[in-house]
């Protein structure tokens, strides 16, 4: 970063310091903090707008909407957090791609999956292969938000769940002999008091949250940890010094 920086004989200095920290590879490691702290910022709303939907399903007198509550809110939280991140995103991925085939590449009537393989049309590719580097990083991000926010939705359901049946039960009927409906229930005894019982919960989940974001490698996002074993990681004699600017 700094001009003096391609000057060897400051290795032996203090300004050795502020072009080390400077570096290509600590500069990544910096925004890789803005990258998951984006991350959890953007997922922790929208898996409360899951657990609320899901909470709601599982509770409606509708028995088709119910169930599919209680499976999300059940069948989510008992698969393992490493096995959802491998093959959702992968799952999502591969549906996307193979709807655009289908709309774009008509004339292509071979099967997209041969063997181990999944090959569709090149203009089906999401993102297409000439787009720049930051729609890839970008669409990863997408996918990882999408991701997170389905496997901590499903937890904040169950929280939120358990939060809404632990509202006094003489409450909702005091409202209901009162002439209220189910939606002014929820709306004006319910939710306001439900919050009450959820934030324990719900704060538990935000700090599995932050623990679960070295898992964004496995969407190929490279997040704290991973610029962290690149700076830490040890050296062979390779790496000593092969050109005048020994930062890069």
């Amino acid at each position: 970063m700094f001009q003096y920086c391609t000057d060897p004989s400051i290795l032996s200095q203090f300004k050795w310091f502020s072009c080390y920290l400077t570096s290509g590879k600590h500069i990544s490691f910096y925004l890789s903090f803005l990258i998951v702290i984006s991350l959890i910022c953007i997922t922790a709303p929208i898996s409360l707008f899951f657990g609320f939907c899901g909470s709601l399903a599982s509770r409606s007198s509708f028995i088709l909407l119910k169930y599919t509550g209680l499976l999300y809110t059940n069948i989510v939280r008992g698969i393992p957090d490493i096995v959802f991140f491998l093959f959702i995103p992968i799952t999502i991925d591969q549906i996307l791609e193979y709807s655009r085939h289908k709309i774009m590449c008509p004339e292509i009537t071979e099967s997209v999956w041969r063997g181990t393989d999944f090959l569709v049309c090149s203009a089906a590719k999401l993102p297409l292969n000439s787009d720049p580097q930051w729609i890839h990083s970008t669409y990863s991000f997408l996918l990882a938000i999408l991701s997170f926010s389905i496997v901590f939705g499903a937890f904040a359901s169950n929280t939120i769940s358990g939060a809404i049946n632990a509202v006094p039960k003489s409450q909702i009927e005091t409202a209901r002999s009162f002439g209220m409906t189910n939606n002014q229930v929820y709306l004006k005894i319910i939710i306001p008091q439900m919050w009450l019982y959820a934030l324990p919960g719900l704060s538990n989940l935000w700090m599995l949250l932050i623990k679960s974001t070295p898992l964004l490698f496995l969407l190929g996002i490279n997040d704290i940890v991973y610029w962290a074993k690149e700076i830490g990681g040890s050296k062979t004699s390779i790496f000593k010094y092969p050109h005048p600017d020994w930062r890069v």
